[in-house]
């Protein structure tokens, strides 16, 4: 449950343990965030990708879609996403996107369908924490009389991620098995009850874990005293993420951008692409069958310095073609990457291009993403 302090921001269950690890503490989505601890950025970044790391996402906005059947609820939240949901299983977890009338996107979330046959007409979500007021006002300006949104302010949520997880996860968690990727089970972690989705947002095997907020300092200290794990802030939840290629809102989209020009065109379901019936469908549709007028790009520069957020991405003769929306040093691949929108001609994987990096043009090529493979769990076949 998040708590406000004197200076207007809002805590998560586990603020006292940030602190008490040493965090450095800064302002984010309204909330005081841990952006590193004392190990520093990379380490925690490498931590992730060599073995295992915690994060704390209590801030992320946990909510559940409640209808009289999963038809009806289904069927609601079609109305506002391109996601086939009528046809999702019981226990199984979907990225989607909510979206403007003219197909911009409002946020981009998780949905997942509860396991139990008693949760029937139940939808879970995840939302951005910078979003959380907009979505819930807008789910509640346009869903059907039938369908209900309910906040869920008494839960906290942690990323367990990194190539050691499941190892690490199955010590406590009894009958833990091989659950799939994007699926969810009720389990029970040292006897606390939680929720245990494999996904999340680093590019790695990995999973999310609600709880109870009481609860979420018990686990994250149990998760901790593993050897293969540690803390990890948003410092290198940030180059992760730009590393996987994957889009951070308000920075990579926001309401003027539509999903074929993020690149987020997996989003829309093969159903939905046949009926049509979202929100923008006839300008989307059309995008990704023409093509968007921009693009979302990969970008590697040469050198070492980064390009920020906000800087020019120009032709190799200085013209302005569009802008970066992430940039950072990415460890992993040892050199400066970032991501931006520019005209689609300019588009095309090996293209070479120029940002403007302190009043200087640095050469950069347009590059494939995601920028270091992504290596989510994927089950062996017998």
């Amino acid at each position: 449950m998040a708590e406000a302090v004197s200076n207007d921001l809002m805590e998560t269950p586990l603020a006292g343990l940030h602190r008490e690890l040493g965090a450095r503490m800064v302002p984010f989505a309204g909330y005081s965030m841990p952006v590193q601890y004392p190990t520093g950025i990379i380490a925690e970044h490498n931590q992730v990708r060599d073995s295992a790391g915690l994060f704390d996402v209590s801030h992320m906005g946990q909510a559940c879609l409640v209808g009289p059947d999963h038809e009806t609820t289904a069927r609601a939240l079609e109305a506002l996403t391109p996601g086939d949901f009528v046809n999702l299983g019981r226990g199984r977890e979907r990225y989607t996107l909510l979206l403007t009338e003219d197909g911009g996107i409002i946020d981009d979330m998780m949905v997942t369908r509860p396991v139990s046959v008693d949760d029937d007409g139940r939808l879970m979500l995840v939302v951005n924490a910078a979003r959380k007021d907009v979505d819930y006002a807008d789910f509640r300006a346009r869903l059907p009389a039938s369908v209900t949104l309910e906040p869920m302010e008494d839960r906290a949520l942690l990323a367990l991620q990194g190539p050691a997880a499941a190892k690490v996860l199955a010590r406590h968690v009894a009958d833990f098995g091989e659950p799939g990727f994007m699926t969810v089970r009720s389990a029970s972690f040292d006897d606390v009850s939680c929720d245990i989705y494999r996904s999340g947002y680093t590019g790695e095997d990995g999973f999310e874990l609600s709880m109870a907020a009481d609860d979420a300092e018990a686990i994250a200290r149990a998760l901790l005293a593993e050897p293969e794990v540690g803390p990890i802030g948003l410092g290198a939840r940030d180059s992760l993420r730009l590393e996987a290629g994957l889009c951070l809102y308000g920075h990579d989209i926001d309401t003027t951008t539509t999903p074929a020009e993020a690149d987020l065109g997996f989003a829309i379901a093969k159903r939905r692409r046949e009926e049509g019936g979202f929100p923008g469908a006839e300008r989307i549709l059309r995008e990704l069958a023409d093509g968007p007028p921009r693009k979302r790009i990969g970008l590697m520069l040469d050198g070492r310095a980064p390009a920020r957020e906000g800087a020019h991405i120009k032709t190799r003769d200085g013209r302005h073609i569009g802008d970066v929306t992430s940039g950072g040093f990415a460890p992993t691949v040892g050199a400066p990457i970032a991501m931006g929108y520019v005209n689609a001609e300019f588009a095309e994987d090996g293209t070479g291009l120029a940002i403007e990096v302190r009043g200087k043009d640095l050469p950069a090529t347009v590059t494939a993403m995601p920028f270091v493979p992504h290596r989510y769990f994927r089950k062996r076949k017998p």
